[in-house]
Parts: C-alpha cells; sequence; structure tokens
C-alpha cells in the first residue's frame, strides 16, 4: 500500500514549542484556578492552559486539579465505567518498534493470526462471560488488510451465543489509507484508534526504525485526517508513557485533539494513555519511566483538557493503580483482558506467556471481579452501544458531549446494561452487589417519569426482554 498522505497534511507538532511549554511553563496558583474554573464549564484547554495545570508541584493545588477531575467526570458522564474486551486478531508485524513483544526481529515470539472458526470461538467465550464490547488489535502486516478487517469485524458480530451478542467492534490496527478506512467503516466498525506513541521526533526515531512502515511519523501523524475523510466519525488517538517526557505527550495529545475539532469538527472520541509495561525480549532503559505519581497526574490533567473525551485506562495498569486513578477522569477499561493469540477460549487461571503477549498485563481480574469492584467504588458498569446504533456519533455526538448531555442517556442505558449482565452472567455475589448500585441509582432519579420508563425497562430485563435502551 502506498503511504500517501491527504492532500492537505500538516505537521501541527511543534517540538520546539511544546518541548519549551512543558519545561519552562511556571506554577501560577491564580491561573491555575481560573483554567481550572474553565474546564469545570466543559470548555475544551488550549495547550498552553494545559501546560499550565502540567507546571502544578505544590500539594493542595494538585489536590484541586484531582478534586476538579473527579468532578468534571461525573458533570459529563456520570459514575458510569464502560467495559470492553481487547480481542488480538494477528500478531504477525513488519515493523521493529523496541517495546514490542510482536517486533519483526524478535525470532522467538509466537506468531498467529485467528482463523475463521478461531474467532468465532474467541467472540463466543466473551459472549459466554458477558462482553458486549470489543477492540480488535492487528499487527501492521500485509495480510492485515482493510478487508480483512472487515471481514473479521462481521464474523464478530454474526457470532451470537444465548443472550450474547457483539453490539459495538472498535478496531485498533495500522494507519490505513483513505480507501482503506472506507472499506472498513462499510463493515460497521465502531472508534479507529491510531496511536501515535510519542509525538517527540526524537523519541520516535530512536523506537521507530528507519526503513519500517511505523518509522515514517508523518503517516501515523495523519491517520485520522484519513479517517475522516474516509468516512470514519469516531477516532481514538493515544500515546505510549515512557517513551519521552510525560509532559511533552500530554501537550501532543491535547494538540492533537484541539487539531482534529478545528479542521473536522470532531475531537478524538477516546483518547489512551497506556504506559509501557514489560514485554518478552524486551530490554529497554527507559529515560523517561513514567511514575505512578505522574500518570495521576496525567489522567486528571486530560479530563480538565479535553472533557467530552473518553478516557481509557488499559489493564496495563496493575488493579491496585487502577483502583486509585480510576475516580480521576476515567470513563472505560478492559476487563478479563488476555492478550495470548486466541487465549479467550482456553481455560482461565493460566500464567500468561509472555513470548504469545504484547506485553504484561497488569491487571488479571475476571469480568465478574471487575464489576463487583467497581459497584463497590459507586461506579456503574456499562456495556451501553446505544449512542452509536441511534447516530449520536461523530458531531452529534460532540453536541451532546461537550456541554455535557451525554449523561442523560448514558447513565440510564448504563443501568439498563449491567441489568442484562446481572440476569445472564453474573456470579451470586455480583448480582446482589450490582443490584444494590442499581437502587442507588434509582434513588437519584428526582424525576418521577424518566424513574418509570427506567423501572418499567428493567422489569422487562428481569422477564427476558434484552437491549432496550434510551
Amino acid at each position: 500500500m502506498e503511504m500517501k498522505l491527504s492532500a492537505n497534511a500538516v505537521d501541527f507538532i511543534d517540538d520546539a514549542y511544546l518541548e519549551d511549554l512543558a519545561t519552562n511553563t511556571t506554577e501560577d496558583a491564580g491561573r491555575v484556578r481560573a483554567i481550572i474554573a474553565k474546564s469545570l464549564n466543559k470548555e475544551p484547554l488550549t495547550v498552553e492552559e494545559t501546560a499550565a495545570l502540567i507546571a502544578v508541584e505544590s500539594p493542595d493545588l494538585l489536590e484541586e486539579i484531582f478534586n476538579a477531575a473527579r468532578q468534571l467526570k461525573r458533570d459529563v458522564y456520570g459514575n458510569r465505567i464502560v467495559l470492553f474486551a481487547p480481542l488480538y486478531i494477528g500478531n504477525h508485524c513488519i515493523n521493529d518498534c523496541t517495546y514490542c513483544g510482536f517486533r519483526r526481529s524478535l525470532r522467538t515470539a509466537v506468531r498467529r493470526t485467528l482463523s475463521d472458526d478461531d474467532l468465532v470461538k474467541e467472540v463466543s467465550a466473551l459472549e459466554n462471560e458477558g462482553h458486549k464490547r470489543l477492540i480488535l488489535v492487528y499487527g501492521e502486516h500485509p495480510d492485515y488488510t482493510p478487508e480483512f478487517i472487515a471481514h473479521t469485524t462481521q464474523v464478530c458480530y454474526d457470532t451470537k451465543v444465548g443472550n450474547g451478542e457483539i453490539r459495538r467492534v472498535n478496531i485498533n490496527a495500522a494507519p490505513l489509507s483513505v480507501e482503506g478506512f472506507r472499506v472498513v467503516k462499510d463493515a460497521g466498525i465502531g472508534t479507529f484508534q491510531v496511536f501515535q506513541e510519542t509525538y517527540n521526533k526524537k523519541a520516535y526515531a530512536i523506537h521507530h526504525p528507519a526503513g519500517t512502515r511505523k518509522g515514517n511519523y508523518m503517516w501515523r501523524l495523519n491517520a485520522m485526517d484519513r479517517a475522516f475523510e474516509g468516512g470514519c466519525d469516531d477516532v481514538g488517538i493515544g500515546a505510549l508513557f515512557g517513551l519521552c517526557d510525560w509532559r511533552f505527550d500530554v501537550l501532543g495529545l491535547v494538540t492533537h485533539a484541539i487539531y482534529l475539532k478545528e479542521n473536522f469538527g470532531v475531537g478524538p472520541h477516546t483518547i489512551s494513555f497506556p504506559r509501557i509495561q514489560s514485554a518478552h525480549g524486551l530490554n529497554l532503559d527507559l529515560l523517561h519511566k513514567t511514575t505512578d505519581a505522574e500518570f495521576k497526574r496525567l489522567v486528571a490533567i486530560l479530563r480538565l483538557a479535553v472533557p467530552y473525551t473518553g478516557l481509557i485506562m488499559t489493564a496495563r495498569e496493575s488493579a491496585k493503580i487502577r483502583d486509585e486513578v480510576i475516580e480521576f477522569g476515567v470513563s472505560q477499561i478492559d476487563a478479563g483482558t488476555r492478550l495470548e493469540i486466541g487465549s479467550y477460549q482456553q481455560a482461565r487461571g493460566q500464567k500468561q506467556e509472555l513470548e504469545r503477549e504484547q506485553f504484561k498485563i497488569g491487571d488479571e481480574r475476571q469480568l465478574d471481579e471487575v464489576i463487583q469492584w467497581l459497584t463497590s467504588r459507586d461506579f456503574v458498569p456499562s456495556f451501553c452501544t446505544s449512542c452509536y446504533r441511534l447516530g449520536r456519533t461523530g458531531e452529534h455526538f460532540m453536541e451532546y458531549a461537550i456541554p455535557g448531555f451525554i449523561q442523560k442517556f448514558c447513565s440510564p442505558n448504563a443501568v439498563l446494561t449491567l441489568s442484562e449482565y446481572l440476569e445472564d452472567y453474573a456470579s451470586p455475589e455480583t448480582k446482589i452487589a450490582g443490584y444494590e448500585q442499581i437502587d442507588r441509582e434509582l434513588a437519584k432519579i428526582t424525576n418521577p417519569g424518566e424513574k418509570i420508563k427506567l423501572i418499567e425497562r428493567l422489569d422487562k430485563v428481569k422477564k427476558g426482554q434484552r437491549d432496550l435502551y434510551f
């Protein structure tokens, strides 16, 4: 595939400017409080305002940032947390990224691409656990064409077991051409993710060797432009923290979000912020390892800087870290995650096999355990996909999300999808905890008509009806 950039492709990352902002912005309490007030009004921040938040070091002012991020998340999205599972389709790859267990030069990695039969078994296993949302993950390889991605997407949608079905298939794959994005969009995909990994060009060149497809910085930076041109209306961006100064990549993500909104009217549907973790054959000396304290800060700052976006915290992080950080703006997590190709259909409890994985998982809890944990923290586990199927995507999603109206739909729909899980898949303990959470949510509804409608739908779920939503 020819790497042809969009006609109007621009390099919107000014490395020198972002480095100066990251290192030379000084703490100003008055300015920071004004910026927090702006964000709590659900207004996206500028890159300069984001740098002012990054510059904060005093404990009291940091606590104000954390409290604001907690409040803003609940103001925009309520207390629901969307759950999904990553499903690796194939790990053949022509790239040689220094931090990846799938890099081409690692001869001891076990390579595999799922057959259709194995894919059906994987999806069936995930449905039998209660999953409704998947993100399909592919290495960058000539075999993983747009047509192949479209085909595997359709297999997932077509696979149904009992009350189980996949209602949303998102994609994490190599950047495509405009034509390629059209093919996968026509297959009914949800969000298409392309992570820049790092926005710092020097660091990017170090970790993505020249002569590989991924070594082309601009081809990757321009991917979301081509996605929009190809008809995709929901896109996801991300950075892999640990490749350069965390402050730079936070500013890079915010710059990217601003660029997309200004040029396409739609900011990123999701932002991901994974940290580098151990991987098979990896002996990487990280000069910029992101500490737990820095990780907590960057999540809160991203929530304030891009109020409308979904923030994804992955199972790369330990259960302990996820428990500490989830309240500061996270809206999506994966659960019951397994990364070995074909591993969902295997018995649970097996140890991770790093030679079959891209990286080491930090949180190995099963979906049922994660749902119990979330309800214990007063979160509503959600498998909702109603926005996507009712056209609340792209610009329409932004119309609801930016002013904070989206939780009008998110909260009741989250409750309905939780009730489906409790009826079909939950352990007895989780079922009790889940319905206690639902009772707490019902008690919060002040509009009698809205409460009656939700109670009526919950009763229908208990009687066997599924896929009810507002």
